[in-house]
């Protein structure tokens, strides 16, 4: 189907796919049905082998000639028993509209008998000079030379990094965990949104005096880091931190996902920039990016707190190790001046405590989208008069209400019939208050039937707890 896409909406009478997947078990045997039906139909492949998610995108710009589009075989932070592909076209990722196009085409319409070709052409040790070569024009040979910077890959794709991108820029990294590709991932998940991965990190910066830790996910489109002391670089504080890099470059808006927390919108302001909040979900905050730009308004960054980092100056794609390389730079070049990679964001004011849970629906729910709608607007319309309340400006995605300097944020989910909640505050008070808040709100069960808050409830003991 999506070959015939390729024939029928992109005017491509051979299409040439490139075709790459990371470390989970069932990969081999999806590549080869993706294989078989590809080659039946009258396709011709090139397999890049083991492979990161943004090196299938950069396979189209860098050979064009060789791939009219690319199949990325991973599910990313999920679970080790899921799979699933990712679509690309020299445009980027493929859209809503145009994924519905091709489930159609392949409901519809078969079309087997011819005989495509088939090369193996891995991409990876290319794709790592390139990045060896964005730090080096930013820095010149060897810069991080010196310094002892880890990489945890969590048995994904991203063992790489160590040795084709931070070795030749002159880094020691030994330390190093779980470079091995792996799809049992017996260490921890490779997510950098988990905590026991995070904490792995953490240690293993600590315990091995590293100056810099690197986490990736699965297939390495996601990122995070820790720093010499131990301290996390992560969520808001990531995304802080890539903004004030950009902002350095030149003044602009900062997209990023409902769920950063209120000391980023102050902080981009001090640096000259603007902050629009968008919708969760990658896709959605790389296209309201682009979209900015196309009207006019320079937009360099789109980023999530999830570690989903989009670069104007790399074609929007969402890369971790991209991202990675351009705090790389910045390190580099704070390290020349006496200065660490955290002064970055000395006037960003991080909240003093968080706390999150993940609101789930009972059995008694009818239709958990229309539900969570409702909460979602009765909570705009309630929450103000009840607590004297305000809502966060630029909050296109669920509901974000500022109980003085706390907040709480609830939102659908992108993926799954659950509400995320965030709550963040000056202490760990604050984040009680605000979680109790909302507790307020929704225990009534005669009003939300279908609502199951027994994880904001653990959360509120947590609190009281702590």
């Amino acid at each position: 189907a999506f070959s015939l896409y390729l024939k029928k909406s992109r005017g491509i009478s051979h299409p040439k796919i490139a075709v790459g997947y990371d470390s989970r078990l069932s990969a081999p045997r999806i590549f080869n049905l993706v294989k078989k039906a590809l080659v039946s139909s009258g396709t011709d492949v090139v397999s890049t082998g083991l492979s990161s998610t943004p090196s299938m995108f950069t396979y189209l710009k860098r050979h064009p000639e060789r791939a009219d589009a690319a199949i990325m075989i991973t599910a990313s932070h999920m679970p080790a028993d899921r799979n699933g592909l990712k679509f690309f076209t020299p445009d980027g990722g493929v859209s809503e509209d145009e994924l519905k196009e091709i489930l159609a085409l392949a409901g519809t319409e078969k079309r087997f008998g011819l005989t495509g070709s088939f090369i193996f052409a891995p991409f990876m040790n290319e794709y790592s000079s390139l990045l060896v070569a964005k730090v080096e024009n930013a820095c010149g040979k060897r810069p991080l030379e010196g310094l002892k910077i880890i990489v945890d890959a969590g048995n994904g794709a991203g063992g790489f990094f160590a040795e084709k991108v931070l070795a030749p820029l002159g880094a020691d990294t030994e330390g190093s965990l779980f470079l091995n590709p792996d799809g049992n991932f017996p260490n921890h998940i490779p997510n950098p949104e988990d905590k026991e991965a995070i904490s792995c990190l953490k240690n293993a910066v600590l315990s091995s005096g590293a100056d810099f830790g690197i986490i990736f996910d699965t297939d390495v489109d996601r990122a995070a880091c820790v720093d010499k002391s131990g301290e996390e670089i992560n969520r808001s504080k990531l995304v802080a931190l890539a903004s004030a890099i950009v902002l350095k470059e030149g003044a602009g808006t900062i997209v990023t996902d409902s769920m950063t927390c209120l000391g980023v919108t102050s902080f981009i302001e001090s640096l000259g920039g603007k902050h629009l909040r968008y919708k969760r979900g990658y896709k959605n905050v790389i296209d309201k990016c682009k979209e900015l730009n196309d009207r006019g308004t320079i937009s360099p960054l789109a980023i999530e707190t999830s570690g989903h980092a989009a670069f104007k100056d790399n074609y929007y794609l969402d890369d971790g190790a991209y991202l990675i390389v351009k705090l790389l730079i910045a390190l580099a070049k704070q390290r020349e001046n006496g200065k660490t990679l955290l002064s970055l964001i000395d006037g960003f004011n991080a909240p003093a405590d968080e706390g999150e849970c993940r609101i789930t629906f009972s059995a008694a729910s009818k239709d958990f989208k229309a539900e969570g709608d409702k909460v979602i607007a009765d909570l705009k319309n309630f929450a103000v008069h009840s607590f004297g309340a305000k809502l966060a400006d630029n909050c296109f995605d669920g509901v974000k209400i500022v109980f003085d300097a706390n907040a709480v944020t609830l939102r659908q989910s992108v993926h799954d019939p659950v509400l995320p909640v965030y709550v963040e505050g000056v202490s760990t008070i604050g984040v009680l208050q605000a979680a109790k808040r909302l507790y307020w709100l929704l225990k009534d069960t005669a009003k939300y039937p279908f609502l199951d808050i027994t994880s904001l409830q653990e959360l509120i003991k947590s609190k009281e707890r702590k």
